[in-house]
């Protein structure tokens, strides 16, 4: 059995900045909370390769992983996975930006499998990641929506 999440918020902004923010993987330490630092190890094209470090959990433990992602700015969407699978078998994912009448409808979909010695099993880690993603979106929508008044 494989875990799946599938997550949105509207953010009242111009695609085109919910777009370049969201899409900064450098600036990420920034717009999420739980991310420390974010490193570019390679960029082939619109594919960047990168890896990201969590801020230290509750038991001191800091998380780190690789990823690949590759934004389509034609079609407003983004495929990534972890080259780095950590406690993951995989974790494939995929953002969608749509604009409605309220805003950039931004979705988020993880598809994963956890591995057996994983600190989760795929139901708890839907339940973590649907909770954290709620918080995260949440933020960033905040940030990005704050910016665009600045302009």
């Amino acid at each position: 059995m494989a875990g799946h999440t599938d997550n949105e918020i509207v953010i009242n902004a111009p695609i085109d900045e919910v777009w370049e923010t969201t899409n900064d993987v450098v600036n990420w330490p920034d717009l999420f909370s739980e991310y420390a630092k974010a490193e570019i190890l390679e960029q082939d094209g619109h594919t960047v390769t990168f890896r990201l470090t969590m801020h230290p959990d509750d038991e001191g433990r800091v998380w780190s992983w690789v990823s690949e992602r590759t934004p389509d700015p034609v079609t407003r969407t983004v495929r990534a996975h972890r080259v780095e699978t950590g406690p993951f078998e995989f974790m494939n994912i995929y953002w969608e930006y749509t604009e409605t009448p309220e805003g950039v409808r931004m979705r988020w979909v993880q598809d994963f499998h956890m591995k057996p010695q994983a600190p989760a099993d795929d139901a708890g880690m839907t339940e973590h990641l649907n909770r954290n993603t709620a918080i995260q979106m949440k933020l960033i929508k905040d940030k990005v929506e704050a910016a665009s008044l600045r302009k």
